[in-house]
């Protein structure tokens, strides 16, 4: 007890300065410090003891971010500029340190120093942070789905594949870094296909083109060969604390040039590497026709948690960026619902995709829409009579027919309501029959 006793004390004498600055501005009176050193104390002998758990840390750190918001307001009312907010901003990522230095396995405390990094748009560190999260936790799909979504955020796309792969290497036991994967491309192709018919359009693939064409790429830092390190970011061994130098940029109009490009001073001045007609041929490739999301669908097939389920999840995806992508979406989804039917013919998340793909880019208003709604529901006749699991086939059909009554609840016509309703009452009843059947 006597070793934590010095440890704690060592970190109270290190916020002694901003103590005295809280008494010497009077921010704060004599009282209120001796009761937050008092409380500092017990939080620190509370993480020190060998007991702790993260939980103590996350309260810690709340209770410090607490406090420096109350100093922020008592700074503004008593109308004081100077005051040294980076002490505690400064106290609260050793603090973090400190806890995933004690507990490197909590997710939940690498996920809170991450949200506060970003809170701080400190850039640089969030990257270190990530980097040494993804090497303590290299299974956790969801910090590998928050550093690719950040890559391809600041317009790396090259990066946020990088990472995408590696973290479907990793993580095989579930779908979301392979869904999250490809909905990242299928927002990549979103914003290519805005562009298309533009002058934008034809530099951004010629730009493509060209980086991948240059002889003397280097290798890319998020690809790593065995033996190697994991680099996961450029910055990753940089030294110094210079987080707030603009990293994070604005690329919303460079959002897939590489950086070589969109940095160039003298780019605009260079004379054009392609001609029109070559980047015309550029733009029919496989890569803006969907190839990739195609490639990371085929993918997740061969993987351990690949199932009729899992098929629909990508159906879904697929579908939600039916007028976004229409160059790429068609081809798609045809070919997610041609594997549910050779692979799961008989499943229900099979049968309730044949019945959504009935209804696929049709508005209620519009005239083949009563046609293709009949269709549907004949599918889900068949599919009750066909599926091998008639419950889950029920609950999935009145999802979307509930979705489809919310959506159109004031132009939907009187008698497809009529149907869509009675049809409801007829699923519930399958899921009351089963139970039945199993009592």
């Amino acid at each position: 007890m006597a070793r934590v006793d010095d440890k704690a004390r060592y970190y109270l004498e290190r916020a002694v300065p901003q103590l005295r600055e809280f008494e010497s501005k009077e921010i704060f009176s004599k009282d209120e410090i001796r009761t937050l050193v008092q409380k500092r104390t017990e939080y620190e002998r509370l993480i020190l003891s060998p007991g702790s758990s993260p939980f103590d840390i996350l309260s810690y750190i709340a209770w410090d971010r607490s406090l420096e918001d109350l100093r922020a307001k008592r700074c503004r009312r008593l109308k004081i500029k100077q005051s040294a907010s980076f002490r505690s901003q400064s106290r609260i990522f050793q603090t973090f340190e400190r806890g995933v230095t004690k507990h490197p396995a909590s997710k939940e405390l690498w996920r809170a120093y991450l949200a506060y990094a970003a809170e701080e748009k400190a850039t640089k560190r969030w990257r270190r942070i990530m980097t040494r999260a993804l090497r303590m936790l290299p299974s956790d799909g969801a910090l590998w789905v928050m550093a690719g979504r950040k890559a391809a955020g600041d317009g790396d796309m090259e990066g946020a594949r990088g990472l995408f792969m590696r973290g479907c290497r990793f993580c095989t036991s579930d779908s979301l870094v392979w869904v999250e994967y490809a909905r990242v491309e299928m927002e990549w192709l979103k914003r290519l296909e805005k562009k298309r018919g533009t002058a934008a359009f034809s530099a951004s693939v010629a730009a493509i083109a060209a980086e991948a064409a240059r002889p003397d790429k280097k290798k890319n830092r998020n690809v790593y060969e065995e033996g190697e390190g994991m680099a996961l970011f450029e910055s990753d061994d940089e030294e110094g604390e210079g987080d707030d130098d603009g990293d994070d940029g604005d690329f919303s109009n460079n959002a897939i040039l590489p950086k070589s490009l969109a940095s160039d001073p003298l780019a605009k001045n260079k004379k054009p590497v392609f001609s029109d007609e070559m980047v015309r041929k550029l733009a029919a490739t496989p890569a803006l026709e969907g190839a990739i999301p195609r490639a990371i669908f085929d993918s997740a097939i061969k993987q351990p948690f690949f199932s009729a389920n899992a098929a629909e999840t990508f159906f879904d995806l697929f579908v939600h960026f039916s007028t976004a992508v229409p160059s790429a979406e068609p081809m798609l989804v045809a070919h997610v619902l041609a594997t549910m039917d050779s692979i799961y013919p008989k499943e229900a998340a099979t049968w309730n995709c044949r019945m959504k793909k009935c209804l696929l880019g049709l508005n209620p208003n519009d005239a083949a829409f009563p046609r293709a709604l009949g269709t549907a529901l004949k599918s889900v006749k068949e599919g009750l009579a066909d599926t091998t699991d008639k419950v889950q086939l029920a609950a999935k059909s009145s999802a979307w027919i509930d979705a489809l009554l919310a959506r159109s609840e004031s132009g939907l016509d009187a008698g497809l309501r009529s149907v869509l309703e009675d049809t409801r009452r007829k699923l519930d009843r399958v899921g009351d029959e089963d139970a039945i059947s199993k009592a």
